[in-house]
């Protein structure tokens, strides 16, 4: 959810590893986060990805949008590709395990359509069941060290991994997306794969939640926004241009779409945070809430 590869800076512990076959096709990696958040509200920008998170401190909220109220979450959350900027609300401390998704790789662990869920955060008991979400917590919060969980939950979601109808379909058509950071027509998708666009939409929003045509301006843009230099001015139209995007207005319309931020304002926060910690492990994507 909010960065790669292993840190400890300032009170905060992040671990992060892959994991093996099969489930490598499904994961980006496999994380432990234990510290100080670095502000007291995050805000997350949508990306191409799902996450779950198994929460092992205090409870902490999240805000889907300004037209959702704030909801707490005690056990952990799973979230599906979203659309739109989440708000996450930390306690002083906090303690997780979780998972990064591909965004096509939650759907096997998942009871219902994805779609269901889209832009509505769940508690893990609601996707996996009370008992069993308790039993894991259990064992997580006694085991030795970080390294020590991540096997623990990897091992959980090799239990849960079963056969998902349509998942190679998604899979492919969402990797030739990605590959294009989002820059290919989607009707070329559904002929390569010898399917009715009718019938890729309708399997993508059953196991990513949202449609092909959707999940290609997540990625444009998650590449665009994370391949912007914020320590130099950015000319906004030739990032634009740059992009593919018809053009700086339209640019700008995407933006307030995916963050309900200015390109301008954004930079502005961005700044703020790399100023206010520097080198910090959530440093790549986050942001500080107004």
């Amino acid at each position: 959810m909010f960065g790669r590869g292993i840190g400890d800076t300032v009170g905060v512990e992040y671990v992060s590893r892959l994991p093996r076959a099969p489930l490598d096709g499904l994961i980006d990696d496999l994380y432990y986060l234990e510290g100080a958040s670095p502000y007291a509200r995050l805000m997350l920008p949508p990306s191409p990805a799902a996450f779950l998170m198994v929460n092992l401190g205090a409870p902490f909220h999240i805000r889907s949008g300004t037209d959702i109220e704030t909801a707490e979450y005690a056990d952990g959350c799973v979230v599906t590709t979203p659309t739109r900027a989440l708000q996450f609300g930390y306690p002083l401390w906090t303690r997780s395990v979780g998972v990064h998704f591909k965004p096509w790789g939650l759907a096997p662990f998942l009871p219902m359509p994805a779609a269901e869920l889209c832009d509505r955060p769940v508690t893990v008991e609601q996707v996996w069941g009370s008992p069993a979400v308790a039993e894991l917590r259990d064992r997580l919060a006694t085991a030795d060290g970080p390294y020590e969980m991540l096997t623990l939950l990897e091992q959980e979601l090799m239990r849960r991994l079963g056969e998902t109808a349509g998942l190679g379909l998604v899979r492919h058509a969402s990797s030739v997306i990605a590959a294009t950071s989002g820059a290919v027509a989607i009707g070329d998708l559904s002929v390569a794969a010898g399917v009715s666009s009718t019938h890729l939409a309708q399997r993508f929003k059953e196991l990513i939640g949202v449609t092909p045509k959707r999940l290609a301006r997540s990625y444009r843009f998650t590449a665009t926004v994370l391949a912007i230099d914020f320590s130099e001015p950015i000319d906004w139209g030739e990032v634009a241009g740059g992009a593919g995007y018809f053009d700086q207005a339209h640019f700008g319309h995407e933006f307030r779409a995916f963050t309900g931020l200015t390109p301008s304002r954004y930079a502005e926060v961005r700044r703020r945070f790399l100023r206010e910690h520097p080198d910090h492990v959530l440093d790549s994507w986050p942001l500080p809430a107004d």
